[in-house]
């Protein structure tokens, strides 16, 4: 990977901020940026429904510049991969990216229909935690200093209670039958703090809301409340 440009696949969550610290720390490579989908009209990212501030936030305090990617509310497959070609050309220009890294773990679909993206674009894709366990990742993240709140749950697959609870405490309660790091969907996470980032990112729990089938634990930024 000597040589290599890399724009890194940014939600704000446990995986994509430890494959960030997995880059840095391969030193093989260089993470030259991140890049978030946000949704506009509600200036939050996609998916896992955090307030776009605070990932903002979070790039500020991991170095690197954030390129915003932009996706209307409701949005196609079609025009996510529109926006998302989109936005890797603007990196290639802006940033001359090699390599685009995502924080998959161990789902071959998604791996498969990135690498299909991607194909012909001339960059190439980086997963760097492909295949590691996820209970003992879990564990290396915690242990490693990272700290992040659940802020979005499947309730069909884990139960509600568990948004905008605190990882490390939530996870030794996960049912057996819940992925450790969440990779089939149940849960997602926002980190607060951990060794890819300079200090922590001072939050506040929000509303807890049920929307699309989901459940979202709504973060604050805490100087919104000083």
């Amino acid at each position: 990977m000597r040589g290599h440009r890399i724009l890194l696949s940014w939600s704000g969550g446990k995986d994509a901020a430890w494959s960030l610290h997995a880059l840095r720390r391969a030193a093989d490579g260089e993470v030259v940026g991140l890049m978030s989908a946000v949704v506009p009209a509600f200036d939050r990212i996609s998916m896992h429904g955090v307030r776009a501030e605070l990932v903002r936030s979070q790039a500020r305090a991991a170095g690197l510049p954030l390129l915003e990617s932009p996706l209307p509310w409701p949005c196609s497959n079609e025009r996510y991969e529109q926006e998302f070609l989109a936005g890797l050309a603007t990196a290639r220009t802006r940033w001359s990216i090699t390599h685009v890294a995502f924080g998959d773990l161990f789902l071959e679909d998604v791996r498969a229909y990135r690498e299909r993206l991607l194909r012909g674009t001339g960059v190439e894709p980086l997963f760097p935690l492909w295949g590691l366990a996820t209970d003992v990742l879990l564990r290396v993240m915690l242990a490693g200093g990272l700290r992040a709140r659940i802020v979005c749950v499947d309730p069909a697959r884990l139960d509600r209670g568990f948004a905008g609870r605190d990882l490390a405490s939530a996870a030794a309660e996960l049912p057996a039958d819940v992925d450790p790091c969440g990779e089939r969907g149940e849960f997602h996470t926002f980190v607060t703090e951990g060794p890819m980032l300079s200090g922590p990112i001072a939050v506040e729990p929000g509303e807890v809301v049920e929307r699309d089938g989901f459940v979202y634990a709504d973060l604050l930024p805490a100087a919104a409340h000083v």
